[in-house]
């Protein structure tokens, strides 16, 4: 039996301060685990909550400010993801970025998902830099349907995570920045290997990204890239953005930084200078207004935690 959720309105309101962001005449359901944990997901960072059969506005457009996993188990659920396609459905992991719009369309009763919350801020912080070196992946496909094996491999670790989450220990908050970060990179690896035996351009794209993690100390502008590929700079950018819905600059930039926050937070041993010289910027100077105009900080605002 499938229940129809579809609603007539789709306006989205933002709502900056708070928790969560809905269409203006949707009301959220005070008993769904997202609301119900809404503070818990701001005061741990993260939370691990299972049993969620619906969006915490039903039918609704919705869209949250925090970073979703979502891991199908049972029944299915075909959304609207923006303005694409796409569903829950059992072994299908999803991560959803912040400020998404997501509608349901349709829904089995037996539908049932596992969601790993993450609070926004926790992606700034450098254990959790994969997430931004991969975004692109996910902004543009936010789903991947794995095989049982994968799918029992991940659950483990999810357990783990729940389990971790529910301890009274110093050290919890650090211990779930690494169980995640684990799991996402073991669910980046699968979910490479299944999309690029699925399609082309999901493999022009990963080789793409590998060219930006060899060449990035060096090369820093568009046209090295697309000569990489025989392309002309604008065909290459065209291509990378259609693919991912950002331009091949926006994916260079954010890997540097990436790198730059995971050094200067990493290696307290190295002055701002060394960290410069390593990222291949010829002066400090230079590096330091390329780190303050992406991040908003300087270097050593962002080292000293400002």
């Amino acid at each position: 039996m499938v229940e129809v959720c579809v609603k007539k309105s789709d306006s989205v309101r933002y709502l900056r301060n708070n928790a969560y962001i809905c269409t203006m005449k949707a009301k959220l359901n005070p008993q769904h685990p997202m609301v119900l944990n809404s503070e818990k997901i701001k005061d741990d960072g993260i939370a691990v909550l299972r049993n969620v059969t619906m969006l915490p506005t039903g039918g609704e457009p919705f869209v949250a400010p925090d970073y979703v996993i979502s891991i199908g188990h049972r029944g299915r659920m075909d959304l609207m993801y923006e303005d694409m396609q796409d569903i829950s459905a059992p072994r299908v992991f999803a991560i959803i970025f912040p400020n998404h719009k997501i509608r349901c369309v349709s829904k089995t009763a037996d539908f049932k998902t596992s969601l790993i919350v993450v609070d926004a801020k926790m992606i700034d912080d450098p254990l959790l830099q994969i997430i931004r070196q991969f975004q692109y992946r996910y902004e543009s496909r936010p789903s991947v349907a794995l095989g049982e094996h994968e799918y029992k491999v991940l659950m483990k670790m999810v357990d783990v995570m729940q389990e971790t989450a529910s301890l009274d220990i110093p050290d919890k908050r650090l211990l779930m920045l690494r169980l995640l970060e684990s799991f996402l990179r073991l669910l980046g690896h699968y979910r490479h290997r299944i999309l690029d035996d699925v399609k082309a351009g999901k493999q022009f794209c990963s080789q793409f990204q590998n060219a930006i993690a060899k060449h990035c100390h060096q090369h820093r502008d568009v046209g090295f890239y697309a000569d990489l590929f025989c392309l002309t700079p604008k065909y290459f950018s065209n291509v990378i953005r259609q693919q991912t819905g950002h331009t091949a600059a926006y994916w260079l930039r954010q890997h540097v930084i990436a790198e730059a926050q995971t050094l200067l937070h990493d290696r307290p041993d190295l002055s701002i200078q060394q960290v410069a010289g390593l990222l291949g910027f010829d002066e400090q100077q230079a590096f330091s207004r390329y780190f303050k105009r992406e991040t908003g900080l300087s270097p050593t605002e962002f080292r000293e935690g400002k």
